[in-house]
């Protein structure tokens, strides 16, 4: 056999340095108990010492199982990626081909079933061979078994500096040490055993370790399916993978797998008529590339990587990153999720046609929850995640947060200001309280001076005020004059009026409105000092129309309470992991809580199936609603530059947040006066592009999932005093819903920047 020439995986042996250290008795076979005596052992106090160092040497090597991929799946068990520093798949014995065990003996070890680790044959050939210029190796599979494992187990610590090399920094005492283990091993376990364990860890090339990978790599098959070619042209590779590659170099892969097939017919291993067909096959790889890595996703790239973020974050897979890290790249993992692939392929379909070509890289994205369980369906974005020329590159996620509660990084965006999509919480605040929706409230109020006396028991002050009697403020604003008038809260929550949720507001407690956001999840996207995943504090004044930047995931769970009577399910990705002997490691479970009374809940169903049937989103196209399809329930919002709009609503079976703008920079582009996939807007609002990326989704993906009718609520909490249809002297009402989404004031002073909301 020929030098190894791959520094790190190659097996063959330092003949010379060992030939000078042994000696010729030693190599003629001077066993003492089965094992190989150094050749100083012929005389003295030498000897002494070469037998003394040799019974140091170790003899019991570490076989832990071989760095394998580990696999990210959908939850109906297709696969999503491949995550891994080897690209490894381990297989039994019995599921590769007998064309590949007879071939790989042949050529690395003819005498396999005859030695007992160190083929003493074998050297002494060797040997004699070296000396007459042709310098040959004579390690035994068993041999090269052990050299792989140690340095697997260096590469499984991190600990790549020690590695041994073949022929390259492998002193005498390495070498010594590796028969000395071989010799251990062969009378641990069987030579199947051995010969398993050598054709599930030997190096192909860098996209291919063990035969499994090799025979997808090259030829697109598996291991067990290998013909007599192919398994010839593999084992003759393991010798040098770069000198005998098929791909680079076809000519040196063809001699060399003739010569395999040559030793084969010699050793009977085939017959004369086998090995001339198989010698008269073209050398012609089929290859499948080898990918690995959320970039690399067959689907839901950015749910790849999330998923990939709650592992690397989670303790219960190593102390730090770097041992997580080598349990996720290593472990031979399976990683089952909650992704729905059929929902995945929709919303990634719906976010793609939203902005078209876009060349100015307006973002679009959808994120699907199961109410009853968290379990996350979908999560798209209309961006490449792997660099394509001509594509909206991003890699950071659009649906989630920037961190995770305890400070470690989830890749996302951080979330966007949520505008008018927060109004059900004052609303639900209102039904907590006892009230009525149909209940008046006077919408014609615009000023909301510093004085002003909003019922706060929080120990957080209210903060800002409406009122343009003080220099630089201004009044509070709806987007239609026509609105400054008494209405009911239901017809205001409908419509989207923001004096009507003021006037709302301004008759319950904020600190109940607290609660509920608190309750149903509500946090802002991004860390606000040492609190990386701060609460949306609904005492400040704006917060009530959404001006905090808040993760579309978040919403979408948020409004999933709703859909399930009254409790919050904490959204999950991931349930369930085993490791390579099908243990099974911590994953996510679901995990529910009480968070608003199951009337309230009901009632706020009630009011926002109205939004689609009468209000705001009736202008949807292509219209969704409980009239016309299902039952559905949603809201939309819009900021105040126009450049986030959002529909989020949810039927009983799914809850989703569809979301349209500007993710670049700090998101101050305004969305007024520009072009998506060829229509013209003045000013977008939420019903305009988030509508219809809303409507079509859940067509498509809610039936599957159950669209009953929602609970109605308690009679007392929809009845009350009727709105009443007369203007108001400061406007008229149009008699339907606005033809664009009703503007949220400026900021209230002082406040955060950058808050003033529409719906």
């Amino acid at each position: 056999m020929v030098t190894r020439k791959n520094p790190i995986f190659d097996t063959a042996t330092t003949l010379g340095k060992i030939f000078g250290f042994l000696g010729v008795s030693a190599i003629c076979g001077v066993l003492v108990a089965g094992l190989l005596v150094p050749a100083a052992a012929v005389s003295g106090s030498a000897a002494s010492g070469s037998i003394e160092f040799f019974d140091t040497l170790p003899a019991e090597l570490q076989v832990d199982p071989p760095s394998q991929s580990t696999r990210i799946l959908a939850a109906d068990g297709s696969l999503i990626a491949n995550l891994y520093e080897e690209n490894r798949t381990k297989v039994a014995l019995d599921q590769i081909s007998p064309f590949m065990k007879n071939a790989i003996i042949a050529v690395e070890d003819s005498r396999f079933y005859e030695h007992g680790g160190v083929d003493t044959t074998g050297i002494l050939r060797a040997v004699v061979s070296t000396a007459r210029g042709n310098k040959q190796g004579a390690s035994t599979i068993t041999q090269q078994y052990v050299n792989n494992v140690l340095n697997a187990n260096l590469a499984a610590e991190g600990n790549t500096a020690d590695i041994k090399l073949n022929g390259v920094n492998k002193g005498v005492g390495d070498k010594l040490r590796e028969m000395k283990l071989a010799i251990a091993l062969e009378k641990e376990f069987s030579k199947e055993q051995i010969l398993e364990g050598y054709l599930n860890i030997v190096f192909f090339n860098r996209d291919a370790y063990g035969i499994e990978a090799a025979s997808k790599f090259f030829f697109s098959t598996t291991a067990k399916d290998l013909t007599l070619p192919q398994a010839a042209l593999l084992a003759g590779l393991v010798n040098s993978p770069s000198a005998f590659d098929p791909i680079t170099n076809p000519e040196n892969a063809k001699e060399r797998r003739d010569l395999v097939l040559g030793l084969m017919l010699n050793q009977e291993k085939i017959t004369q008529a086998d090995h001339d067909a198989a010698v008269a096959t073209p050398v012609e790889p089929k290859v499948t590339p080898s990918r690995q890595g959320c970039a690399y996703a067959t689907t839901a790239p950015y749910f790849c990587d999330y998923v990939l973020h709650l592992l690397l974050n989670n303790p219960a897979y190593g102390a730090d990153v770097k041992e997580r890290e080598q349990k996720i790249f290593r472990g031979g993992l399976t990683i089952t999720t909650t992704l729905d692939v059929n929902a995945q392929n929709v919303a990634q379909a719906e976010s793609d046609a939203a902005a078209g070509a876009n060349p100015d890289n307006w973002g679009a994205s959808i994120v699907s929850v199961q109410p009853n369980t968290g379990k996350i369906l979908n999560m798209a974005q209309n961006t490449s995640f792997l660099p394509t020329e001509g594509k909206f590159n991003q890699t950071q996620n659009f649906n989630v947060d920037k961190l995770d509660k305890d400070g470690n990084d989830l890749n996302g965006l951080g979330g966007f200001q949520p505008g008018s999509t927060m109004k059900p919480f004052t609303f639900a605040e209102w039904l907590n309280e006892g009230k009525s929706m149909n209940t008046n409230v006077n919408a014609a109020t615009r000023t909301y001076p510093q004085n002003f006396p909003w019922k706060n028991t929080c120990p957080e002050p209210t903060v800002g005020w409406y009122d343009a009697r003080i220099p630089g403020s201004f009044d509070l604003q709806n987007s239609d004059d026509g609105y400054y008038r008494n209405m009911t809260v239901l017809y205001g929550l409908q419509n989207s009026i923001n004096t009507a949720t003021f006037a709302s507001a301004a008759q319950v407690d904020l600190c109940g409105i607290q609660k509920i956001v608190d309750a149903v999840g509500i946090h802002g996207g991004l860390p606000v000092g040492d609190n990386f995943n701060p609460p949306v504090k609904m005492t400040t004044l704006a917060n009530l129309i959404g001006s905090t930047q808040t993760a579309p995931l978040t919403m979408a769970s948020a409004f999933a309470t709703f859909a399930n009577d009254g409790k919050y399910c904490e959204p999950i990705a991931i349930t369930s992991v085993s490791d390579q002997t099908g243990a099974q490691l911590p994953a996510q479970a679901t995990s529910c809580r009480d968070a608003v009374k199951p009337e309230v809940a009901r009632g706020v169903a009630y009011a926002m199936q109205k939004v689609l049937d009468e209000g705001s989103g009736s202008l949807i196209k292509p219209r969704l609603s409980t009239k016309t399809n299902f039952p559905v329930a949603a809201k939309t919002g819009t900021n105040d530059t126009n450049g986030s709009t959002w529909v989020v609503g949810y039927t009983t079976g799914v809850a989703t947040a569809a979301w349209f703008g500007d993710p670049l920079g700090d998101q101050l582009r305004p969305g007024r006066n520009l072009t998506v996939n060829g229509e013209f807007y003045k000013a977008i609002d939420g019903y305009m592009i988030a509508g219809p990326m809303f409507s079509k989704y859940m067509a498509q993906v809610a039936p599957a999932y159950g669209t009953n009718a929602f609970t109605a609520p308690p009679t007392n909490m929809v009845n009350g005093t009727p709105a009443r249809t007369t203007p108001s002297t400061q406007a008229t009402a149009p008699a339907t819903a606005p033809a664009t989404e009703p503007s949220a004031p400026p900021t209230p002073n002082p406040a955060p920047s950058n808050t003033e909301k529409k719906n």
